[in-house]
């Protein structure tokens, strides 16, 4: 079991606590063993003395028979040898003669026999090492050791007896443990004290690490923006200072990463090739979802035998590139004969590859297969020549336009000096014809002008109007023509939804008061960014928006929401409550010059949809008549930094 680093450090202090406890118990253990072997030698020589002082009273100068019988009748040395029975560590005392032979006990059944053993004296106990005084007082076998003293016969000093004093190493254990008891409870209190107080101790001087070490959990667990809050003015503080800006550091990457990760991810699985990847042992890692229709539904994790048959072309591929650590293919396949597959290859066929992914030192990392669909890839250039073809037909159109352009505008301006010559000249005043008198005959110069009705005027002025209101239909529709078809310089960059809300929020609230509309907006704040040009995107808005509230003649409700979609997508969401579209309409709503409109151009959904197309979006409409419309711009999402 792994130890936390409080658990250690309490651990450790306790641990040393434990030792200076054990040591000074030992130490006074073996100062108190040798003071109780003191202590009973003392008694014990105490009692010598005693019997010694009397024995000299009772046989002075008298013979060695006279002195033993003397000492063996004597009450005073029976008086004296009955109390040792009352000491605590006084095993006996007895009186010997010259040759061993028991004079007086304090047991009777010992006199005028030897003593059961030969006993060691206590003073060599008393001067051996402490280890070895433990070792004999804690031994098995309880052992008696002697205060001895030689008995004398004055005034010759004759040695005639000695004095023998018992002391047993077990009374000795005894009360050497009766003393210990509050030694070792003395201990275990100084133990949990030091427990206590390296707790204590660990909680304050281990804070900073706990904090430290709570950062670094965080941050493995891939938690952006992770700081650590520590006390300045020591080095922890500069330990800190210096996690904050690795942790920076790493979000910064991290976040580029995973935009790159998002990036390939969502490239990959909107491959038109088939692509898979294998381990080294065979089994599926990925597989995105061009490939996925000639694999089993649970298809990640299973081995390569499981996943296709024997003789399958891509299994062969991916065996054989397995077995020789090298790429193969491209290679043209026919028929793919998939087991459970339910894509159709097509009449070209599939180009499939295999590459071995090697690691920096050589190791085969895995096996990426990829397989191209020959029909997709002819539909592409196809698609492809044909586009070129409405390249070169959308310059000549727009070239065509600007030449009908030109010549609208020569007329506008023709049509004005139409209009203005006419008005002048049913405004000038009528001449009379002046008489010529050439020789005799009397004529007129020429017919004079006859001033013109005000009905003539205003016909012909009325017609000039219908003129001029065509010519400038017509530039109009020219106008919008080129717009639509002229090639737009996309400026792309995140765009927050709610700032375009806000721009043209101005314009709908004044379009909406005329009917009674009521504007409301929902996810705007919350939501990302999206990728796209910020001008063109506030002109589709506005468009739809402009449009729903001319779709509530009689007041409504426009709602504008915004949501994050999949597959790295934004959801902008234009409902409104109105007329509707009627089905037959649907499908030509996005056509150009298609409107239904008493005053309307048809331009302004083919903006959205060309809008929308621009940034690699999708545009969906529902409509109910009588119930409103739905317009639902999927906008791609941009990578935040």
């Amino acid at each position: 079991m792994r130890l936390g680093i409080r658990a250690k450090q309490i651990a450790g202090v306790t641990l040393i606590v434990g030792v200076f406890v054990v040591g000074l118990s030992g130490l006074y253990i073996s100062q108190l063993a040798q003071s109780v072997l003191l202590e009973n030698e003392k008694l014990a020589r105490l009692l010598v003395k005693q019997i010694f002082d009397r024995a000299r009273e009772v046989v002075p100068g008298a013979g060695p028979d006279d002195a033993y019988m003397a000492l063996r009748n004597d009450p005073g040395i029976r008086s004296i040898l009955d109390s040792t029975i009352y000491g605590e560590n006084i095993t006996g005392a007895a009186i010997l003669d010259a040759d061993g032979i028991v004079i007086a006990s304090q047991d009777e059944s010992l006199v005028g026999g030897k003593l059961p053993e030969q006993r060691e004296e206590l003073k060599t106990l008393v001067a051996s090492s402490a280890v070895k005084q433990l070792r004999t007082i804690y031994s098995e076998e309880a052992q008696t050791f002697e205060v001895r003293e030689d008995l004398t016969l004055a005034p010759s000093n004759t040695v005639f007896g000695s004095i023998h004093i018992g002391v047993s190493t077990l009374f000795v254990r005894d009360v050497i443990d009766k003393l210990l008891i509050r030694a070792v409870t003395t201990g275990a209190v100084a133990l949990l004290v030091g427990v206590i107080a390296a707790a204590v101790l660990s909680q304050l001087l281990l804070k900073p690490i706990h904090v430290i070490r709570s950062g670094l959990t965080r941050l493995g667990k891939g938690e952006f923006g992770v700081t650590l809050d520590l006390p300045p003015g020591d080095e922890f503080s500069e330990l800190g200072s210096f996690f904050n800006t690795v942790s920076q550091q790493l979000s910064a990457d991290r976040s580029l990463l995973a935009g790159q990760k998002a990036n390939l991810q969502s490239a990959v699985e909107h491959l038109e090739d088939a692509v898979a990847l294998f381990d080294p042992s065979g089994q599926l890692l990925f597989s995105n979802p061009a490939m996925q229709p000639t694999l089993p539904a649970d298809a990640i994790g299973r081995a390569l035998q499981a996943l296709l048959p024997n003789g399958h072309p891509y299994r062969g591929l991916v065996e054989e590139t397995l077995a020789t650590r090298a790429s193969r293919g491209p290679v043209h396949l026919t028929s793919l004969q998939p087991q459970d597959a339910t894509a159709e290859s097509g009449d070209e066929g599939l180009l499939a590859m295999t590459h071995a992914v090697a690691a920096t030192d050589g190791q085969l990392v895995g096996v990426l297969l990829v397989a191209r669909n020959l029909a997709h890839l002819s539909r592409m250039q196809s698609t492809l020549a044909y586009s070129r073809k409405l390249v070169a037909l959308g310059r000549l159109t727009a070239g065509i336009a600007h030449e009908v352009k030109n010549p609208l505008n020569a007329m506008m301006i023709h049509l004005e000096l139409l209009r203005t010559k006419i008005r002048g000249g049913a405004l000038a005043p009528a001449r009379q014809p002046e008489p010529v008198v050439a020789g005799a005959t009397l004529a007129l110069s020429a017919p004079a002008r006859l001033p013109a009705s005000a009905a003539a005027v205003d016909g012909v002025l009325e017609h000039v109007e219908v003129i001029e209101s065509e010519i400038r239909r017509l530039d109009e529709v020219v106008q919008g023509f080129l717009k639509f078809t002229r090639p737009e310089d996309l400026r792309l960059q995140p765009v927050r939804v709610s700032a375009l809300f806000s721009e043209i929020m101005p314009v709908i609230d004044a379009e909406a008061r005329k009917t009674g509309v009521r504007v409301v907006t929902e996810g705007a704040d919350s939501a990302p960014n999206v990728n796209g040009d910020a001008a063109m995107l506030r002109q589709a808005l506005l468009n739809l928006a402009i449009n729903a509230c001319q779709a509530m003649p009689n007041g409504g409700e426009l709602r504008l929401q915004v949501g994050p979609e999949s597959r790295g997508r934004v959801s902008v969401r234009v409902e409104d409550t109105g007329v509707g579209i009627p089905p037959e309409n649907l499908e030509k709503i996005f056509d150009l010059y298609f409107t239904t409109k008493h005053h309307g151009t048809g331009i302004g959904l083919s903006m959205v949809y060309r809008i929308v197309q621009l940034h690699d979006g999708e545009v969906e409409v529902q409509s109910t008549p009588g119930r409103g419309t739905s317009f639902r711009l999927l906008l791609p999402r941009a990578m935040e930094q």
